[in-house]
């Protein structure tokens, strides 16, 4: 193992002690690692704590939570997972022999710091926690390596292949999502590649592909993980459901460790995280096991969210806790609920077509937090499902776990591939939601028709007065099913006053009625007092910026429960007319607050933003001038690509000949593509189809945010032409973007921002030209030793070996090239050239350290 030399930074709050970061490349197998370190300082033993990453992301995504941690009086280790980040590799989908390996090694050199807590010589207290990849690799460790000591893995899979094979049906787009996210099949060990593109073809996951993903799933090694965990699921998750969780909290308490389950509002498929209350609770499950502090508050041995009411003042959905002293589990306290009994023929839809949606790209995480709430979106097509009703309650009904079905099923058509769902009704049958959007596949062989087959429903939470249950089919060809279903319904419910499973709610607030009604006429006069007051007084326009396209003066923004802290402070910036302005700098560092304040989705403190001389204030006329394209575009998957714009620019209610649909089409390039389903785009595809519904209109300033996520190497291209075409008009595009590779080509102009402020703008050679970064090259590998060296010397800021560790990028801070030079020589090493780095990632990092390191 090799460990480069890294810059240290830090951050202080609140006058909490001083948190430091440390990065640093490690190299396992010839595979560099990129890795960062927390800590407050001083040589005290504490306990240790690694985190890893959702997939596709990198170790910056969790540097939030590891700045607490390690505030918290943790020694915190993130890293980059193999192929992700600035770590090198292949994808493996953690492998023992590869992921789970590097973990253990992390676990080495964290057994070597001077104030990480020792159970023994070479074994660190250590925790590990994680979201869905990251998640998956904490439980694996654990099974791996004795040495961990507790896990809080979150919204992840025990069974990798029963996730994305569930009952052998393959999920298609999920797969697909893997595959493009992790930046296409190349990334991606050979028979990792291999078995996707053979399960994809055939439609069918064979038993080669399911015992690949099993052998790298936590449940391959479930006898030897014993340590305490905190098991945090989804509600909102057709990827990883809540019965991933329910087989690792039954093989981990069948192990004698503790465990806690915890069940929160969102999911893969968006919702509510409830990220602060989530770390809370892992902080204090660490504090617990790896501190050893008894009076620490766990929580419950059982946490669910539920939806209860709408916010009035904004309109979100209101959550509470109902908890119990033991986690039941999804089948327990089962109740018999009769729905009718009779034959039913539904025929499979032509084309492959769906036969029913449950859910539409980009919209439906927020209705899946709703469904409660009565709002939701199913449609079940007529002629292609089953359906089985039960009679009204006459008392309230909740379910919390796995609803079952028995079935029996004939087919004139081989295999049956049926999703099942469970409604919620109301009492006159008009109206039907359903749960958090779930359905449950189920493939059903042809020697297992003409006999019960007993079907599991979507295992959540939710409430109801009647229920419906039934199935909808799907396959390649036509062909009919019959399904007859049992007379009951077996569920898991709760009546008012039930004990099982003994689920307490925490008490709601006083209701808002009760002391907002006899201020409601003051609230309401005064607002409209303030309202008329604020559009009396907005700026008049500038004349003279009237061709600016915008202009960003002392802009501050800081959030409700911040003091001192501000996602942006004194911000000022112009950008003119055909310019590709690049927005950079690290994660917090407050650029998706100023897009957000840019396009007049929140207010500032202070200062002002003018979009050619208008002020920007919500709903201000100027913002029809900007376009913007975030991250995650929704389009409706059955209709064409040209028809989703049209039904796009059809909702602004704005005149169609002033759509320009047509030269916004020509700009992105699609093509023929455009009459085709966008079902059958790819994820490059879609993303210029999304830049294209930003373009309608041809909006004077496009705003780009992370174009390029999850695009191959052409594709990236593809999207740098789009920008350049677009500018190339006269037009202006600001697009933030980590990619800096792709940033220093396309964009003609930067401005870098660190934690709220300005770090430097201008023209990007200007910037990558300036700098006090020099290069120097080797005829050999710099060791590290060296290197360290090199950084001591009086007046140099830092020294780090690149990535092929055959030179040093040195930051003079005082010192000129020429001592620079003389203290290479005296130290022997062998150099063959010292000149300035232009490369925008080595200025970006050197501009973002500077004030810092």
């Amino acid at each position: 193992m090799l460990a480069g030399a890294g810059t240290w930074t830090a951050a202080a709050d609140d006058g909490a002690p001083a948190v430091h970061r440390k990065d640093r490349t490690m190299r396992f197998d010839g595979v560099s690692i990129d890795t960062s370190y927390f800590t407050t300082g001083g040589t005290q033993r504490r306990p240790a704590v690694l985190i890893g990453h959702g997939f596709g992301g990198s170790k910056d995504d969790v540097r939030d939570q590891a700045e607490q941690l390690a505030g918290a009086g943790y020694a915190v280790l993130t890293w980059s997972a193999r192929g992700f980040g600035k770590s090198g590799g292949e994808i493996s989908l953690n492998a023992p022999d590869r992921e789970v390996r590097d973990v253990s090694r992390l676990i080495d050199w964290l057994a070597d710091r001077p104030e990480v807590e020792l159970d023994a010589e070479g074994d660190p207290r250590v925790g590990i926690t994680g979201a869905s990849y990251g998640g998956a690799v904490s439980l694996l460790a654990a099974g791996h390596d004795e040495r961990v000591d507790a896990v809080a893995p979150q919204i992840t899979y025990w069974n990798l292949a029963d996730a994305l094979f569930p009952d052998g049906v393959f999920k298609k787009l999920w797969a697909g999502i893997f595959v493009t996210t992790g930046g296409g099949c190349q990334k991606f060990e050979k028979r990792l590649c291999e078995m996707y593109e053979r399960v994809a073809v055939d439609g069918k996951p064979d038993a080669a592909a399911r015992a690949l993903l099993t052998g790298r799933s936590p449940s391959a090694v479930a006898d030897r993980i014993r340590v305490p965990a905190l098991i945090v699921q989804g509600q909102t998750d057709s990827l990883f459901p809540l019965g991933q969780a329910d087989a690792m909290a039954g093989a981990i308490s069948g192990n004698g460790a503790p465990v806690a389950v915890d069940w929160i509002a969102g999911g893969h498929d968006g919702g509510d995280p409830e990220t602060d209350r989530v770390q809370q609770r892992v902080g204090r499950w660490f504090d617990r096991y790896l501190k050893g502090d008894k009076n620490a508050d766990t929580g419950p041995a059982f946490r669910v969210t539920r939806t209860g009411g709408v916010d009035s003042t904004d309109g979100a959905a209101l959550a509470r806790g109902a908890s119990s002293d033991t986690y039941p589990g999804l089948d327990s306290g089962k109740e018999e609920i009769g729905i009718g009994r009779r034959t039913q023929t539904f025929r499979n839809p032509a084309g492959a077509s769906p036969p029913a949606v449950s859910a539409v790209p980009g919209v439906g995480g927020g209705l899946s937090r709703l469904s409660s709430l009565g709002v939701g979106l199913s449609l079940d097509f007529p002629g292609q499902h089953a359906r089985f009703d039960s009679a009204p309650l006459d008392t309230p009904l909740s379910v919390t776990g796995t609803p079952t079905v028995t079935v029996d099923v004939r087919t004139d058509s081989g295999d049956a591939v049926l999703f099942g769902k469970v409604y919620d009704v109301s009492p006159d049958g008009g109206q039907q939601l359903l749960p958090s959007q779930l359905v449950a596949p189920v493939r059903i062989p042809q020697d297992r028709q003409g006999r019960g087959v007993r079907l599991t429903l979507p295992a959540n939470e939710f409430s109801g007065l009647r229920t419906r249950a039934g199935p909808g089919r799907t396959g390649a060809g036509p062909g009919r099913t019959r399904a007859l279903l049992p007379a009951r319904i077996p569920a898991r419910p709760r009546r008012p006053g039930a004990t099982a499973p003994d689920l307490r709610t925490a008490a709601a607030p006083l209701p808002r009625w009760t002391w907002a009604l006899p201020a409601a006429a003051v609230v309401i006069a005064a607002a409209l007092l303030l309202t008329a007051r604020r559009r009396a007084a907005a700026p008049a326009p500038d004349p003279a910026l009237a061709d600016v396209p915008l202009r960003i003066t002392g802009l501050s923004k800081k959030y409700a429960g911040s003091t001192d802290r501000y996602a942006v402070k004194d911000l000022s910036f112009r950008v003119g007319k055909g310019q590709v302005l690049g927005l950079l700098g690290p994660n917090g560092a407050g650029k998706t607050t100023t897009l957000r304040m840019l396009m007049g989705l929140i207010t500032p403190d202070d200062g002002e933003i003018r979009v050619f001389g208008q002020a920007i204030r919500p709903g201000a006329p100027v913002l029809s001038r900007v376009g913007a394209f975030v991250e995650g575009a929704g389009f409706l998957p059955h209709l064409s690509g040209r028809a989703n714009l049209e039904l796009y620019w059809q909702a602004t209610g704005r005149p169609a000949e002033d759509a320009h649909i047509e030269e916004a089409l020509e700009i992105a390039g699609l093509g023929d593509a455009l009459a085709r389903a966008v079902r059958t785009y790819s994820q490059g595809m879609r993303q210029r189809l999304a830049i294209a519904q930003a373009m309608l209109g041809m909006p004077d300033l496009l705003i780009l945010d992370e174009p390029t996520n999850g695009l191959d190497p052409p594709q990236i291209r593809e999207m740098r032409d789009v920008m350049i075409r677009y500018a190339a008009g006269g037009r202006t595009v600001i697009v933030s973007s980590h990619l800096l590779s792709e940033v220093e080509q396309s964009c003609t102009h930067l401005v870098v921002m660190d934690r709220g402020r300005l770090v430097q703008a201008g023209p990007v050679a200007e910037i990558t030209g300036s700098g006090d970064t020099l290069l120097v090259t080797s005829a050999r590998e710099v060791a590290e030793p060296l290197a360290e060296k090199v950084a001591a010397l009086p007046g140099i800021g830092s020294a780090a070996r690149t990535e092929d560790g055959r030179g040093l990028l040195v930051r003079l801070d005082g010192a000129t090239p020429a001592e620079l030079i003389a203290e290479l020589v005296r130290l022997d090493v062998p150099m063959t050239g010292v000149g300035p780095h232009r490369r925008l990632e080595d200025a970006f990092l050197t501009l973002i350290s500077g004030g810092s390191a």
